[in-house]
């Protein structure tokens, strides 16, 4: 391959690693014309670009790109699925070709800037779909939340209902007149006796009056 074309494949290689959310790197030794087809067909769906690379153009695209943890896996022949949205449903479409052609090898692969190796790209494929992981993480939050909720509004609502029946129960009492506070009785008068009425004085002196007659 003349240079120019060499230099415009690395940029290309380096391009598609650079901007795909994730990369599965397989052999596919044995694998024929017409296979190799029907696989890139079944990954396109998937919106995943799937094509062979030539090892030494490969590893000077991952270390412009800074990933030289792939350049052990560029060896023997390579085939790179670029992925671009689900990582997972990508997998799982590789791992569905893969079945039905066994000369397509999972060897690796790059997801979120870390390496995997063969068993961790496969593993994708046994990951349950975004939507159901997404699921899944909203009923852990949402239940906890909820009992949560449960635990702070039973003490809140007997609180409240404590009060409303505690100013029931004094709005229904009519207010009772406030007791005397009784006076200290320390250096108090003694009391009076009772005056005499005007007609028992008068009957006194009347009887006296016919004493001394």
């Amino acid at each position: 391959m003349p240079k120019p074309q060499k230099v415009a494949a690395v940029k290309e290689l380096r391009e598609k690693l650079e901007s795909s959310d994730a990369a599965l790197l397989a052999e596919f030794t044995g694998l024929k014309v017409g296979e190799m087809m029907q696989v890139r067909r079944s990954l396109a769906e998937t919106g995943t670009n799937f094509g062979v690379v030539k090892n030494t153009l490969g590893r000077i695209a991952a270390t412009e790109a800074n990933m030289e943890e792939l350049i052990p896996l560029l060896k023997g022949s390579t085939a790179i699925a670029f992925v671009k949205g689900d990582a997972v449903l990508a997998a799982k479409s590789l791992d569905e070709v893969a079945k039905k052609y066994p000369a397509l090898v999972v060897k690796g692969g790059i997801l979120g800037g870390k390496i995997l190796d063969a068993g961790q790209a496969k593993a994708l494929a046994s990951v349950a779909p975004r939507e159901v992981l997404l699921a899944q993480l909203a009923g852990l939050l949402i239940s906890p939340v909820q009992k949560m909720g449960s635990l702070l509004y039973a003490p809140l609502g007997n609180l409240g209902n404590a009060l409303y029946a505690l100013q029931q129960q004094r709005g229904s009492e009519t207010p009772a007149a406030a007791p005397e506070v009784p006076a200290s009785t320390e250096g108090a008068a003694e009391p009076e006796a009772p005056a005499a009425s005007e007609d028992s004085t008068n009957e006194g002196l009347s009887g006296e009056a016919e004493t001394q007659a």
